[in-house]
């Protein structure tokens, strides 16, 4: 990530301080101030209806619709006219009136004279709006809801009214008290208000936020800036002794990272050392296991053909390890002037141990062969000597034949080992099935079978270890025996020499991307006769 494009955490902190700031001073001074304008509605609309129900109780309803009739005034006129002068000059009542409303106007019976425009008896009025119409008319019904109404015109201003019913000595409504305010100045009040309100929040926001943001500066952000800086150089000192210091002691979870990058750097110091000295004895190893790999291919016969001055057979032999050194081996030498042996085997097992054994087997093998010791006396023999000391528990399959190559007569010893492949002259690759006798170094005292064959000019023998069928692809599909022979007969008729190549790549392609799990060892045998 680019750092220039990073943003820092105190300019983070800051932009969601002012903005938590903004969005809690306008929400809270819009609450206090909605509040405060309808506490502010509730009593003026109370002190209206106050003074409305006050002037509807002491009129004689029975005298009201009497003056409007006549258009005379007496002395209770009067009287009713001095009081709504006195209340209205005495409070802050703009209009202070009693009207009996009609159809399509209204008629007034008293009208306060303090002001200017006052209405006398019998003065006719067109209402100011169909909601002054609708709210006169609503409370001629009998306990109307109390509801003030707010209007505004050119005539008599910004207002809120408040109405109330005049009753006769029969309950029948014939008059309504009206009580106007004037709220102009009300809503200045309000606005007034809103401006206290939004300066004493932003006020004591701002106060609080920046106590805050010290608090959050001192506790968190330079702690984590100077962990940052800290462990910026933690590499750069890990070539030296220098050893971080991170004073950090805020008493909470930053103060317990500090700690730890502090034991990090230590752990990773600690770990560098080891790893050094872990790779330092790998390499040897490794070294070791090379040289042990080169041990291990010279013990196995790798020069191709190996008797070329013998014209009665083609011998061709590979193995490729699992691993740097492996278990499998092969082998092959002439016994005398006229036999041959050939040896194929397998130990349990991978790497160095399976390596020792082999090398061991190998020799017995060999030594005993060449005693004059028939297959099966060899493997009996081999057997018993393995299993002197075998205390790992590793045994080894092997197939051993020996061949009289004068006349292509053999005789065969297969103790657990795979079942051998033969081609006869012309025909094709086929699986050569019988029963088998145990490993070698399992049980002491064994008797081995031996098996005479016998080959003609142009047959071949193959065989091989469970590392070619068990050859397993990405699908967890063995190679199997059927599939091994089935490639065989399809490189049939290369020359010997190329036969064993050619296998193996039949094999890679099967297998695919899947690794090498085991040993793969393969040997070919052509027998051309005597000529």
């Amino acid at each position: 990530m680019n750092r220039s494009k990073r943003t820092s955490l105190n300019k983070k902190v800051l932009e969601k301080i002012v903005l938590f700031a903004v969005v809690l001073v306008i929400a809270t001074g819009a609450l206090v101030c909605i509040q405060y304008y309808f506490s502010q509605k509730q009593n003026y609309s109370k002190q209206a209806f106050d003074f409305a129900r006050t002037a509807a109780n002491i009129i004689d309803g029975d005298r009201v619709l009497e003056y409007v009739e006549t258009g005379e005034k007496d002395d209770y006129y009067y009287e009713i006219l001095d009081f709504l002068n006195v209340t209205q000059y005495e409070t802050n009542l703009k209009y202070y009136y009693v009207f009996v409303p009609y159809e399509d106007d209204l008629v007034y019976v008293w009208d306060a004279v303090n002001v200017e425009g006052a209405c006398d008896l019998g003065q006719h009025e067109k209402y100011m709006s169909e909601e002054s119409k609708a709210a006169t008319f609503e409370i001629f019904r009998q306990n109307p809801p109390e509801k003030i109404s707010i209007q505004k015109d050119e005539t008599y201003g910004h207002i809120a009214s408040a109405y109330s019913p005049i009753f006769n000595s029969s309950g029948e409504p014939v008059a309504v008290v009206g009580v106007d305010l004037s709220i102009p100045g009300f809503r200045k009040t309000i606005m007034m208000y809103m401006l206290l309100v939004v300066a004493a929040i932003f006020t004591i926001t701002l106060v609080a936020l920046t106590l805050f943001y010290s608090s959050v500066e001192k506790n968190i952000i330079k702690p984590i800036g100077l962990l940052t800086e800290r462990a910026g150089r933690m590499i750069d000192n890990l070539e030296s002794d220098e050893v971080i210091d991170i004073d950090i002691h805020t008493g909470d979870e930053i103060e317990d990272l500090a700690d730890a990058v502090k034991k990090m750097d230590g752990d990773l110091r600690s770990y560098i050392s080891r790893l050094a000295a872990v790779t330092k004895e790998k390499e040897r190893i490794g070294t070791e296991l090379y040289v042990a790999k080169r041990i291990q291919e010279g013990m196995l016969p790798n020069i191709f053909p190996p008797f070329p001055d013998r014209k009665e057979f083609d011998l061709y032999a590979s193995m490729i390890p699992a691993k740097e050194v492996g278990g499998d081996f092969y082998d092959f030498f002439m016994v005398d002037d006229t036999h041959i042996a050939l040896v194929m085997a397998d130990v349990s097992g991978k790497g160095v141990p399976a390596a020792l054994f082999m090398a061991i087997s190998k020799v017995l093998i060999k030594t005993s062969v060449q005693a004059g010791r028939g297959p099966a006396e060899t493997l009996e023999r081999v057997n018993n000597q393995l299993l002197e000391g075998n205390d790992t528990g590793l045994f080894v399959t092997v197939w051993l034949a020996v061949i009289d190559i004068t006349t292509g007569k053999g005789v065969v010893a297969n103790a657990g080992h795979e079942h051998p492949v033969v081609k006869r002259a012309g025909g094709e690759f086929e699986m050569i099935k019988y029963k088998h006798s145990p490993a070698v170094s399992t049980l002491e005292g064994m008797v081995y079978r031996e098996h005479e064959f016998e080959l003609n000019p142009g047959d071949c023998v193959f065989v091989y270890t469970d590392g070619v069928t068990e050859a397993t692809n990405e699908n967890l599909e063995l190679m199997g025996d059927e599939r091994m022979v089935e490639a065989l007969n399809r490189i049939k008729g290369l020359e010997t020499e190329d036969i064993l190549p050619a296998l193996k790549n039949e094999i890679d392609i099967f297998v695919g991307n899947a690794p090498q799990f085991d040993d793969i060892t393969m040997m070919i045998f052509k027998y051309k006769g005597c000529k």
